[in-house]
């Protein structure tokens, strides 16, 4: 049995959802600063969360098309560790943020079909890091965390990219597993898919999806390393 598979567990919003995280063994935490979003926190309420997150847990703000004046508001007062740019952020503004804030920056990109991996290989030139997340319909609100997955084989034969990848969008307990064995991803985020409802995370199923994902066998190549 290999553990070296990553959890990521986003949209956590309460202290409850971050210590079951942390103890289920998730290395990673996301906290969303998106209104449109049921999982939304403001800087205020993510405060207290992050200063009292168990040791270990990487606290990944995500945020979307965020400028300046948000990002200065949300880190200066929420400790965080990791920037997850989950908009239509340009490699530009990817590059600026790294450099101004000194913290890395993963970056989520949408696909859909073949059309949609060159991006990839372009943002893993400025990016720490990159989340491979479902395209969302053209009428979603909401630029992730739908519920939504894509067809993995389109990431089956690929070589690996400069950077460290992460895989999302649609991803549960039942088939998490599957997800690894098919992508080779040595990282996966999760959201919807461990929630009883919008913005409702369910102790149950995050302890399972952790299970699930650290329990895959063969999955290819070395675990990333945390940046």
């Amino acid at each position: 049995m290999s553990t070296d598979i990553r959890v990521k567990i986003c949209g956590l919003r309460s202290p409850a959802d971050v210590q079951v995280a942390a103890e289920a063994g998730a290395v990673y935490g996301g906290f969303v600063f998106f209104p449109k979003s049921p999982r939304h926190l403001t800087a205020e309420a993510a405060t207290p969360l992050a200063l009292e997150a168990p040791p270990g847990l990487c606290k990944v703000a995500l945020v979307v098309d965020a400028d300046n004046d948000l990002l200065d508001h949300i880190l200066g007062r929420v400790p965080i560790d990791m920037l997850q740019l989950h908009g239509h952020e340009s490699p530009a503004r990817v590059a600026d943020v790294r450099e101004r804030y000194g913290l890395p920056v993963m970056k989520a990109l949408g696909v859909a079909g073949p059309d949609d991996l060159p991006q990839i290989d372009l943002y893993s030139q400025v990016a720490d890091q990159l989340l491979i997340d479902a395209k969302p319909p053209k009428d979603a609100a909401l630029p992730g965390g739908n519920g939504l997955s894509f067809d993995w084989q389109l990431l089956a034969r690929r070589k690996y990219w400069q950077r460290p990848w992460m895989l999302a969008g649609g991803l549960t307990p039942e088939n998490v597993a599957e997800a690894c064995r098919m992508t080779g991803a040595r990282q996966v985020d999760v959201s919807s898919g461990v929630e009883s409802a919008p913005g409702v995370k369910d102790a149950g199923k995050i302890r399972a999806f952790v299970a699930a994902a650290r329990g895959v066998t063969g999955a290819r190549g070395a675990p990333p390393k945390l940046v």
